[in-house]
């Protein structure tokens, strides 16, 4: 019999020879089969005992199965024929034997699934609380007898992404390193814990979830209307004091409600919103720049500073007068980028706030000056690496799957963690940025779209972004969801890994193209063939994992790409094998209906620079 689920431990057993021995061929050993497997697959008992015996005489064999009555039907078949084949292996001759478990043993994958889900969204709720509390509990189902319990925590003078990666990687050591179902994980600054028990008081926590009431207002204090003998000469001064403060106080009132009512009447136009989709953005005036300082900067924007040319404008590298390095993005006049698309990249990134994300310090708007203030990251760009034989070789394989995990992380929160849930629309090796120790940061949001809470996909007439990286549904059709930056994450992870980059990788003998290449050596079984030959690494294991993740993030089907979450369950965790990948889109092997498509719509290609196409534009259907 096949079995392949993970096998759990007896908290006992016990191997006896009092009836002997048998043989692997031998009837007692068919026997012992059949009665495995009836007891495995009787439906019809559903009180938690089982009671059979199969064949005649000596090799007849008896069996008995029990299980706690808590525990459902179809888990106590389960348990016990994982204990059957369990204490097969335990006892392999001998006729008698017993075994005992103290929790029967679940689904290793789907446990992981469950807990790592849970802490997910645990972590996601504690990463959000105020500066009194931050902390996420609640409990998942992960059979129909086992329900895990959780417990997050973070000290709530983190700011949101520093409890968020805090938990990040206490949830990481506790799915890759601890082999036990319950596990508590402590950090300085943070703590999880997850049980098969209820170990806190849920009214407790529930009543702290709830809004606390505002504060009491004092309570209104008559005046007295005792009054003494000394009170008539007092009194007296009251009537003098009041006859000199009503015309005061009348006066200032005046003023003031002058002043609130010149204050609203102003409010609007000094605290204007942006509105993407179904969200409403304040602009962030506290980050606007004055012109003057930023062209100091950058040495009245010097080609000497400039750091690369990009569809919308230019990067130059400053420092401001405190010496702080910075990157400004300098939009051209002509860049096809108006005043809608400024407004949204600086909305959005003000608003963002995560490690992998890069860090926004301010903007300018001041004529037809129109600039974006970043952190200036040291190494440039991914694809100054990856286009620089010589660089690329300072990108072993620790370093390539360190920035993997950071973009994947960084494109969960913009997908699930954060407040604005955001499609970047433009995810390419460009547009991933590199800090001193080589930690990865997604830039570059122009063209990033808002999605509601329960908003799934959206659609543009206006089809923008990097060709190669955009999937099929959006080139043709326009749709664009969290799944198109699944994919364009699928063919960035395949040029990290291969270290070819999707523009420039095409194989005139074979017409291979970075996805035909991949797939092929997939399907051949020799997918470490791709890797690329000057990465060295002696974890092959990672690496064919990463490619097969990538293979299902380029997946034709967008129904088949699996989301962030789980990208990022992969990446952290070897014991989750990832599913077997179907066919990807080949965009780069139909250029010839790309063209016809062009030709049969309105075409308007934009063509920046010879290195890549920058911009597309199209009017689908």
């Amino acid at each position: 019999m096949s079995h392949t689920t993970a096998q759990p431990d007896f908290m006992a057993h016990v191997c006896q020879d009092t009836f002997g021995n048998y043989t692997a061929n031998s009837a007692f050993k068919k026997n012992l089969d059949t009665l495995f497997s009836t007891i495995s697959s009787d439906t019809r008992i559903d009180y938690g005992f089982y009671n059979f015996s199969v064949g005649q005489h000596l090799d007849r064999v008896n069996g008995i199965g029990l299980c706690r009555p808590d525990v459902a039907s179809a888990d106590c078949r389960s348990c016990l024929d994982e204990g059957a084949h369990a204490i097969v292996q335990e006892c392999p001759t001998q006729k008698d034997a017993i075994g005992w478990y103290d929790v029967f043993s679940v689904d290793k994958v789907k446990y992981n699934q469950t807990v790592s889900t849970l802490l997910a969204k645990l972590q996601a709720k504690a990463a959000s609380g105020d500066s009194r509390r931050k902390f996420g509990a609640g409990k998942a189902n992960v059979t129909g007898s086992i329900t895990m319990y959780a417990l997050v925590q973070c000290t709530p003078d983190l700011e949101s992404f520093d409890c968020y990666d805090c938990l990040d990687n206490a949830i990481y050591t506790s799915l890759t390193k601890n082999s036990e179902k319950n596990a508590r994980v402590v950090r300085t600054s943070c703590s999880i814990r997850y049980e098969n028990y209820p170990f806190y008081d849920s009214k407790s926590l529930m009543s702290l979830d709830q809004p606390s009431a505002p504060p009491p207002k004092p309570p209104f204090l008559p005046p007295s209307n005792t009054i003494t003998k000394k009170g008539k000469r007092s009194s007296k001064k009251v009537r003098v004091l009041i006859e000199i403060l009503l015309p005061t106080t009348t006066f200032l009132l005046l003023v003031s409600a002058l002043i609130v009512c010149y204050c609203l009447k102003r409010k609007p136009n000094a605290q204007k919103s942006v509105e993407y989709g179904n969200k409403v953005v304040r602009n962030p005036e506290s980050f606007q720049m004055n012109f003057e300082t930023i062209r100091a900067a950058t040495g009245n924007f010097s080609n000497v500073n400039k750091l690369g040319q990009g569809g919308f404008g230019a990067v130059y590298k400053g420092r401001l007068p405190n010496g702080q390095a910075i990157a400004v993005k300098r939009l051209s006049k002509f860049s096809g980028q108006g005043e809608e698309e400024f407004k949204n990249e600086a909305v959005l990134v003000a608003r963002l706030q995560h490690r992998n994300l890069v860090r926004f310090l301010g903007f300018c708007l001041e004529g037809e000056e129109r600039l974006l203030i970043y952190e200036f990251l040291s190494n440039k760009s991914l694809d100054c690496f990856l286009s620089d034989p010589i660089k690329r070789v300072q990108l072993d394989w620790q370093t390539r799957f360190k920035i993997i995990r950071g973009v994947a992380r960084g494109l969960l929160y913009l997908h699930e963690d954060s407040r604005l849930l955001v499609v970047h629309r433009d995810l390419k090796s460009g547009n991933i940025l590199l800090d001193a120790e080589m930690n990865p940061k997604i830039a570059d949001f122009g063209m990033a779209r808002l999605f509601g809470v329960d908003q799934t996909r959206g659609d543009t007439s206006k089809i923008c972004g990097t060709y190669g990286y955009m999937p099929p549904e959006y080139v043709h059709q326009g749709h664009f969801s969290f799944k198109s930056d699944v994919f364009s994450f699928g063919v960035l992870l395949l040029e990290i890994i291969t270290g070819l980059r999707i523009s420039s990788c095409h194989n005139s003998e074979t017409g291979d193209t970075l996805l035909s290449f991949a797939w092929r050596n997939w399907l051949e079984g020799t997918p470490l063939n791709i890797a690329d030959s000057s990465m060295t690494t002696d974890n092959t294991a990672e690496v064919l994992r990463c490619i097969n993740i990538g293979l299902l993030c380029v997946q034709e089907n967008i129904a088949h790409r699996p989301t962030m979450s789980s990208i990022v369950l992969m990446l952290n965790n070897n014991t989750i094998a990832p599913p077997v990948p179907s066919h990807p889109a080949f965009l780069l092997d139909k250029d010839e209906k790309f063209e016809q498509l062009n030709s049969t719509r309105r075409p308007k290609v934009l063509v920046h620079s010879a290195n890549e196409v920058s911009i597309s534009e199209l009017d689908p259907r």
